[in-house]
Order: C-alpha cells, then structure tokens, then sequence
C-alpha cells in the first residue's frame, strides 16, 4: 500500500454489534447471513491482501447441539471458501468477564476443533489477555500450542491497557516466543491510558525489528 504497512488480520463481520451480537459461527438462525459475511470478507481481503481473517463464534450455549452444528458448518464453510483464496481462518477464545456467554471460551478446545476440521488454513487467535485470564501458564500453552498458533495479540493483565505493567513480564514473553520460533504477527489489541501515540514507549527496544 502507499503506506507501506501490512493489513495483517481483521475480523469477519460480528453481526449486530448494537443488538448484542458477538460473531454468528455458532447462531444456528443466522447462517445466511454468516455466509454473506464470509463474501464481504473476501472482497475485502483480496482488495487489501489479507491472508488471515478472525471468524467470530458468537453468543451461544456451549455444548447446545444446534450451536455446535452451527459452529462446525461456519467453520468448514468459511475454511473451504477463503482456502481457496489461500487466507487462513483464525478462532479466538474469548474470556467470559470480558464477554460473558460466547460460545469459544477454552484454549484446548479451540485446539480440538482446528484438529477436528482436518483444514491446514485454521489457525488458533492466540490472545496473551484472554490466555492469562482463562488458564494463566501463557509460556507452557505456548509452547504447547504452537504448531495451530497463526496469530498473536498482546495487552496488559487485568486492565488491558498497553503491555508495560501488572501480572504479565512482555519482555521475557517477547523473548521466549522469539525463541520457540514463532514468526507471526503481534497485534496490539489493548486500550490506551490515554492517546495512542504517548503510551507507545514500551515499544521502543523492539522498533525496526522484523522476523
């Protein structure tokens, strides 16, 4: 782009943010409208060269047979029609305090479900907020989890701030995925203190960095 900058992820449309909805994968009712997302989402990947795109799992009763069904369809739809564009579907475990009720709130079982799918182009979200709140032990599962990690995102434990303070030590976390050989992207999915560009100190050691 004219920017020079990379369009790394976005998600797929989330449905009816004001009415409460929080993605459509698992909504038995509202496919046809999942479907379409998935097409604007192409679109827009294509236009922007995106090669991965997040698939929102929505609010719904885990182990309810009608949201597994739907998430299970969602999953191989969406997996089938961007594969052929060679972009990568990434599931995301949420936590219930940040969203109470979605669907996708278990890193094992977000695991379960890639290997399930037998599709190489699903990925695991793998959100450090989101790990230390559920399991906590974000090195181990890392570690662990690497092989279905295509994308990272990072912010401050509890407050979600910028990943400079509280439970979390990001050098040593920086450090050690550089050292278990994770290439990807890291997105910066916090809320700033204050303006955006007087909380970006912490990034400083690693400016320039690439790969």
């Amino acid at each position: 782009s004219a920017t020079g900058l990379t369009l790394a992820l976005f998600n797929l449309p989330a449905g009816d943010w004001e009415a409460g909805e929080r993605g459509l994968a698992a909504l038995s009712d509202r496919f046809e409208a999942f479907r379409d997302g998935v097409a604007q989402g192409l679109d827009y990947a294509l236009a922007t060269k995106t090669t991965q795109l997040h698939m929102m799992a929505g609010l719904a009763g885990r182990g309810d047979a009608a949201a597994e069904a739907a998430y299970r369809r969602s999953l191989d739809y969406a997996a089938e029609r961007l594969g052929a564009a060679g972009i990568e579907v990434m599931i995301e475990p949420i936590n219930p305090r940040s969203m109470p009720g979605y669907f996708l709130a278990d890193f094992d079982d977000a695991v379960a479900r890639i290997e399930a799918s037998g599709r190489p182009n699903v990925r695991l979200q793998f959100d450090v907020f989101h790990r230390q709140i559920l399991h906590g032990d974000v090195v181990t599962g890392f570690r662990r989890l690497l092989p279905v990690v295509g994308h990272v995102q990072i912010a401050s434990v509890p407050s979600r701030n910028e990943p400079d303070a509280e439970e979390l030590n990001y050098p040593y976390l920086f450090a050690q995925f550089d050292r278990l050989g994770y290439r990807g992207f890291v997105g910066c999915e916090y809320s700033p203190r204050g303006a955006t560009l007087d909380g970006l100190d912490w990034f400083k050691p690693w400016a320039g960095r690439q790969g």
